[in-house]
């Protein structure tokens, strides 16, 4: 095995004195490398001799992602330029890009903690690892790379789709893990069926990135493909990229890396504290990162904390799987729904597949419609479609509290993708 990536440190305060050293740093270093953040520190009325205790985080100003979209293309860049070694981009679709910088120290300490995702997750250096997301400027498949060859392990770059390729190394390379979308997930595990060569690949687990794994995917793969485990890994190019934390062979909640960087979940709306088990948007404050360091950033993101020691016995702290985004979240009739909702709706009703679309329309009346979408699971009898419906229709009703309307699909009649897959479609023309 190789040497561990996890920190040294054995209690909580000493964790704690950490971080506060890493506070100091990171806005000590954002003040005097930063005009965008002087000002900001200055309009808010704070100096980086004014944090003393960690309490004062909340002295500081929030950043957003229009704050970078201002400052392109090297917003929030803290070092002269010359010390910039890379760029990496968010995948948004509109406007520009979220372009952030790199030091070499930067690429260095992805490096590091991601070769921690894979220790968690107990590979070894015999494993071969499948990377089949993208590559580009985005941070997804370098940042799988960075840290598999930094841990050790045998690296098999493929990028995504290619489902051809995909099975033949997996096949031919004897491929041990896979790194992908869950979406690409179930689309691989039903190809490897569908070619019936389960009994001549190796692979053993899988690690998520880039959206919401959901416990009805999850079930399928584990049927499909017989795998031993699979592990769900956040990441945001702002905040370094994807291995910012990882789910354990305990549970599905995610040790999360509190050395590089520090986690509030806050209320969207008010932006006080939410109570550990309440769902908040995760504002980070990074602790090292020297081009673009991160101060109480909103991600967007909703999880949870996360307050119970895990059985594993690893001191990180950890919070819940994404639930979604705050600006993903759907007004429908005066209720608050995250699609969210509806997956874990899904998971739990016996007979429901995986795969759905939320479809969402104004009609003539002036009133707003909302349709799900499901398909059947593999070999139930469509016999039982309306009792299936109805049972939705109900769980929906009672757990979310709107009216929906029910279509049950064949299995397989969604689309399948190697990147995200699109739930939503709104068509009510705002």
């Amino acid at each position: 095995m190789p040497d561990t990536f996890m920190p040294s440190f054995k209690t909580a305060d000493e964790l704690a004195a950490h971080q506060l050293k890493g506070l100091q740093w990171t806005v000590n270093q954002a003040y005097n490398g930063s005009a965008f953040y002087r000002k900001k520190l200055d309009d808010a009325g704070a100096k980086p001799e004014d944090i003393k205790t960690l309490d004062d985080l909340h002295r500081l100003p929030f950043v957003t992602a229009q704050d970078l979209r201002e400052g392109y293309p090297f917003p929030l860049l803290s070092v002269p330029l010359e010390q910039v070694v890379r760029i990496h981009a968010s995948s948004g679709t509109t406007g520009k890009r979220k372009i952030l910088a790199y030091t070499r120290k930067d690429i260095d300490d992805w490096a590091h903690f991601f070769a921690r995702c894979y220790e968690m997750a107990e590979l070894n250096q015999e494993d071969r690892v499948q990377i089949a997301v993208g590559y580009g400027v985005w941070t997804a498949g370098v940042g799988f790379q960075l840290g598999c060859e930094r841990f050790g392990a045998l690296a098999i770059p493929v990028g995504p789709g290619n489902i051809d390729l995909q099975c033949q190394f997996l096949e031919d390379l004897q491929s041990t893990v896979m790194c992908c979308t869950a979406s690409m997930g179930l689309l691989m595990a039903e190809e490897v069926e569908k070619r019936g060569i389960k009994d001549r690949i190796a692979l053993k687990k899988m690690i998520f990135g880039s959206e919401r794994s959901s416990d009805a995917q999850r079930a399928k793969i584990t049927e499909l493909l017989g795998v031993e485990a699979l592990f769900d890994i956040p990441g945001l190019t702002e905040l370094y990229g994807p291995g910012t934390g990882l789910s354990c062979t305990w549970g599905e909640a995610i040790h999360y890396w509190a050395d590089y960087y520090i986690l509030e979940l806050l209320d969207p709306l008010t932006l006080e504290p939410v109570q550990p088990g309440e769902t908040g948007e995760m504002v980070v404050t990074t602790l090292c990162k020297e081009a673009a360091p991160l101060i109480r950033y909103r991600t967007r993101d909703l999880t949870r904390l996360i307050d119970e020691p895990c059985a594993c016995g690893n001191i990180l702290p950890r919070h819940d799987r994404i639930l979604g985004r705050s600006d993903d979240m759907i007004i429908f009739r005066g209720v608050n729904l995250y699609p969210a909702h509806v997956d874990e709706i899904l998971s739990k009703i016996e007979g429901a597949g995986s795969e759905y679309q939320i479809h969402l329309e104004r009609r003539g009346d002036g009133k707003d419609y909302l349709q799900i979408r499901v398909e059947r699971a593999e070999g139930r009898d469509p016999a039982g479609d309306l009792a299936l419906a109805g049972a939705i229709r109900e769980a929906v009703k009672k757990q979310v509290l709107v009216q929906s309307e029910v279509e049950v699909l064949d299995y397989r009649t969604l689309p399948r993708s190697e990147r995200k897959s699109k739930r939503v479609f709104d068509d009510r023309g705002f």
